[in-house]
C-alpha cells in the first residue's frame, strides 16, 4: 500500500524537543517492528509496501506533532483514508465463482428453462437465440459496453474512455478485486440480460433479426440503464436501490419483451391450436440451474465475501422458496391441481422480485415479498395476459417484468427495521424511498419502452422481423438452423 503524505520534514523542522523525538521513535518503532512481523508470510513486495507506508506515516505525524498534538490523529486518519486499493484474494476467489455461476445461468440454465416451454419443431432455435446472444453481447461488452455503462460521461451514460476495455490491465483494482473480474462479472449481466427477452417472441422471430435488435437494445437501452443505476448516474443520485438487477435487468427485460410480443404479434394459431411445452423435465433442469446460479447474481453483487453476502444470500433462498409454494397455492386454489411448470414459475418470479431487494430486507421480509410476488407474477402471466390479449410466448413480461417491479416497489416497505430490514438512512422514510423506487421503476420502463418500440419498427421496416408462415409451420429448427433436436 501507499499512503499520501506530506513533503519530507527539511532540516530546519528538526531543532524540537529530544525527548518528543524520542518518544515517536519509539512509538513507530514498535509499530515498524509489528508490521513487519504482521506482514511476514506475505510476499517481499507486500513486506516492503508495508515498510515505506510505516516510514511515510512517521514522518507525518512527527510534522503533525509539531504543530501541536491535536493535529497528530487528523493527519493519520488522513493518510489512511487515502490509501490504495487493495487486493482481496478471498474476494477474489468468491467473485470469480460468481461469474461463473451466472454464466451457467444463462448457457445452459436459460436455454434450457427456454428449451423445454416451446414446441419440439422450435427447441433448437430458442437454444441457438440463447447461446449466441450470449456469445455476441460478450464481444460487445468489451467493445462498447462497459465503457457506455461505467465510464464517467454523463447523467444518462458513459462516454467511450474505455472502449475495448482500454486502459485497464491486470494489475487496475476495482475495490478489492482485480478490475478484469469486476468486468467480466458485469459481462455476464449484460450478455444474460437480451437472452431473457428471446422467451417473449419464440417460435416466429427471424434469427438476423433478432441479433439486429438486441445489439442495439444492449448499447441504447441496458448500458445507459445500467450507467443510471449503478454507474453514477442519474437514477442512483436519486438514492434508488436497486441491489442486483431489478430495473437494470428484469424490469428492463420484460418491457421490451412485452414491447416485442405486441409488435412481432402472435404465434400463427395462438388461442386455437395446443401449444403445451414439449419437455417439462428440461425446463425443471433449467428452472433448478437458474436458482443455483442466482445465487452468484445476487451474492456476486456485494463483490466482496462479508456479512452482507451472507445476508443476501439467505434472502435469495427464502424468497425464492415462498414463492415456489405462493405460485403453488395460487394454481391449486384456482385449478385445483398444482404443476411443475408452476412451481418452476414460481421461482423465477421470486429470484427476480428478491434481486433489487436482497441486501435491504431481512429474512422475514425476503419471505413475504418472494410470497407476494409469485402471485402477483400468476395474475400477470393468466389474467392480465388474457384480458390484454398479447402473446408473450414463455411470460417474459409476466415473470421478469412484473416481479421485478414488486420487488423494487416491495423493497422500500419490508426494508423497514419493523420487518427486520436494514432501515432507513437519515432523513428517509418508508414514503419517501417509496416514491424514489417508483420514479426509477416508471424512468426504466418509459426509456426502454420507447426506444425499444423504436428499434423494433426500424428493424421490421428494414429487414422484416417475422418469419413467413410456412417457416413458422414448419418449425424454425429445420427452416432457420438446418438441424431438429430430435429423430425418431
Amino acid at each position: 500500500m501507499k499512503l499520501n503524505v506530506s513533503e519530507p520534514v527539511k532540516p530546519a523542522t528538526m531543532h524540537y524537543k529530544e525527548t518528543i523525538m524520542k518518544k515517536w521513535i519509539s512509538k513507530f518503532g514498535l509499530v515498524g517492528m509489528m508490521s513487519l512481523l504482521l506482514f511476514g508470510f506475505s510476499t517481499t513486495g507486500m513486506a516492503t509496501e508495508a515498510v515505506a507506508a510505516n516510514d511515510a506515516l512517521w514522518q507525518t505525524t512527527i510534522v503533525a506533532d509539531m504543530h501541536g498534538d491535536h493535529a497528530e490523529m487528523p493527519v493519520a486518519e488522513a493518510a489512511v483514508a487515502e490509501e490504495e486499493p487493495t487486493l482481496s484474494a478471498g474476494d477474489t476467489a468468491w467473485m470469480i465463482v460468481a461469474t461463473i455461476l451466472v454464466l451457467v445461468m444463462a448457457i445452459p440454465g436459460l436455454a434450457l428453462f427456454y428449451g423445454g416451454l416451446v414446441r419440439s419443431k422450435n427447441m433448437l432455435s430458442v437454444l441457438m437465440q440463447v447461446f449466441v446472444t450470449f456469445s455476441l453481447m460478450s464481444v460487445l461488452w468489451v467493445v462498447l459496453g462497459y465503457s457506455l455503462a461505467f465510464s464517467e460521461g454523463n447523467a444518462y451514460v458513459g462516454d467511450l474512455s474505455l472502449a475495448f476495455l482500454k486502459g485497464i490491465t491486470s494489475e487496475g483494482i476495482s475495490g478489492t478485486i482485480p478490475e478484469y473480474v469486476f468486468v467480466t462479472f458485469q459481462l455476464t449481466f449484460f450478455a444474460l440480460t437480451p437472452a431473457l427477452i428471446v422467451g417473449a417472441f419464440a417460435e416466429r422471430i427471424k434469427f438476423s433479426s433478432l441479433l439486429v435488435f438486441l445489439t442495439g437494445w444492449a448499447l441504447l437501452v441496458y448500458a445507459p440503464i445500467c450507467h443510471m443505476v449503478w454507474g453514477g448516474g442519474l437514477i442512483s443520485s436519486w438514492g434508488a436501490i436497486d441491489f442486483a438487477g431489478g430495473t437494470v435487468v428484469h424490469i428492463n427485460a420484460g418491457i421490451a419483451a412485452l414491447v416485442g410480443a405486441i409488435v412481432i404479434g402472435k404465434r400463427i394459431g395462438y388461442g386455437k391450436e395446443a401449444m403445451a411445452p414439449h419437455n417439462l423435465p428440461m425446463t425443471m433442469i433449467g428452472a433448478s440451474l437458474l436458482w443455483a446460479g442466482w445465487f452468484g447474481f445476487n451474492v456476486g453483487s456485494e463483490l466482496a465475501a462479508d456479512g452482507t453476502a451472507g445476508l443476501v444470500m439467505i434472502n435469495t433462498q427464502v424468497a425464492t422458496a415462498a414463492a415456489v409454494l405462493g405460485w403453488v397455492v395460487m394454481e391449486w386454489v384456482s385449478k385445483g391441481k398444482p404443476s411443475m411448470l408452476g412451481g418452476a414459475s414460481g421461482a423465477i418470479s421470486g429470484l427476480v422480485a428478491i434481486t433489487p431487494a436482497c441486501a435491504v430486507v431481512g429474512p422475514l421480509g425476503a419471505i413475504v415479498l418472494g410470497f407476494i410476488a409469485a402471485i402477483i407474477a400468476y395474475w400477470a402471466c393468466t389474467s392480465l395476459k388474457t384480458a390484454l390479449g398479447y402473446d408473450d410466448s414463455l411470460d417474459v413480461f409476466g415473470i421478469h417484468g412484473v416481479a421485478g417491479i414488486v420487488g423494487a416497489l416491495g423493497l422500500a416497505v419490508l426494508m423497514s427495521a419493523d420487518f427486520g430490514g436494514v432501515g432507513y438512512d437519515e432523513g428517509i422514510t418508508m414514503m419517501s424511498q417509496l416514491w424514489v423506487q417508483a420514479k426509477s421503476v416508471i424512468f426504466t420502463i418509459v426509456w426502454c419502452g420507447v426506444i425499444s418500440f423504436i428499434l423494433f419498427k426500424i428493424i421490421n421496416a428494414i429487414m422484416g422481423l417475422r418469419v413467413s408462415e410456412e417457416d413458422e409451420r414448419t418449425g424454425l429448427d429445420t427452416t432457420s438452423h438446418g438441424e431438429t433436436a430430435y429423430h425418431s
